[in-house]
């Protein structure tokens, strides 16, 4: 199912609403004290209100205007929809960035209809930022962006949030090798570095073990801008995994060709 374009611009205007909605939540909490809990098993998964409350605001504002709408939410339980639609959503992306005080953390807000997610929206209201993506377009504050050309591995620029995402020594060796022939290799950035691969900045990210609310809502704003995200082998990288995104089509195919091995 693909939603007709009038339909999806008044989805896209309501998940800005989603997002200010989002915004007004935390914002009270960043750079502030603020307790901190470990949800995880193992790794260190950290959790704060401002987590929590903005997802129940973004769930709130669902069940108001669209009650038949299914939600995935990081914090909350799923919600089963009564229609193709399905809401992800991602309160704070990058919460270690949060909780350190660095400003590469964003709220992820995907609308999925049932085939994959057709709208994605990467909001960052401390620096005043909002990336959305469509199937066709993508836009960075409503001004247009595309990605950049580049061919090869030698002349790019490629990040990943952390090398522990690399939990086997197979996936850590394949990520190594690839950062090897790169031109520039950055750690950190979480959602915001996609984004940088839809502005142009960047030109691959490469990382492992993430789950749909960390990617659907940047799979849009990807591909709308000219790139292409998908897992390792080239499937679609709505629930997560180990995923690739490149603002070149042609890299792309080189990198899901090789790690894909």
């Amino acid at each position: 199912m693909r939603t007709p374009d009038p339909q999806l611009e008044e989805f896209r205007r309501f998940a800005g609403v989603l997002a200010d909605a989002a915004a007004s939540a935390i914002e009270p909490y960043f750079r502030a004290p603020l307790a901190v809990e470990d949800k995880g098993v193992g790794r260190y998964d950290p959790v704060t209100e401002a987590d929590r409350a903005a997802e129940r605001a973004m769930r709130a504002l669902i069940r108001e205007h669209f009650p038949e709408h299914g939600i995935l939410g990081e914090e909350d339980e799923a919600v089963a929809a009564r229609s193709p639609y399905t809401w992800v959503l991602d309160p704070i992306d990058g919460t270690r960035a949060f909780i350190t005080g660095i400003p590469l953390w964003g709220t992820l807000i995907a609308l999925n209809d049932g085939t994959g997610p057709i709208l994605g929206v990467m909001n960052q209201p401390f620096t005043g930022e909002r990336y959305e993506g469509t199937v066709t377009h993508a836009w960075r504050n409503g001004e247009p962006i595309r990605t950049r050309g580049c061919t090869s591995l030698a002349q790019a620029r490629v990040m990943c949030t952390s090398p522990y995402l690399f939990d086997t020594p197979a996936l850590r060796a394949a990520f190594d090798a690839v950062a090897a022939e790169a031109q520039l290799v950055r750690f950190g950035g979480d959602c915001y570095a996609y984004c940088m691969v839809a502005s142009g900045f960047v030109d691959v990210v490469i990382e492992a073990g993430l789950k749909p609310y960390d990617t659907q809502a940047i799979i849009p704003i990807v591909d709308g801008a000219g790139g292409r995200m998908s897992t390792w082998d080239g499937e679609s990288a709505q629930h997560g995994g180990a995923v690739i995104a490149c603002g070149d089509p042609v890299l792309h195919a080189r990198l899901v060709e090789r790690l894909s091995r």
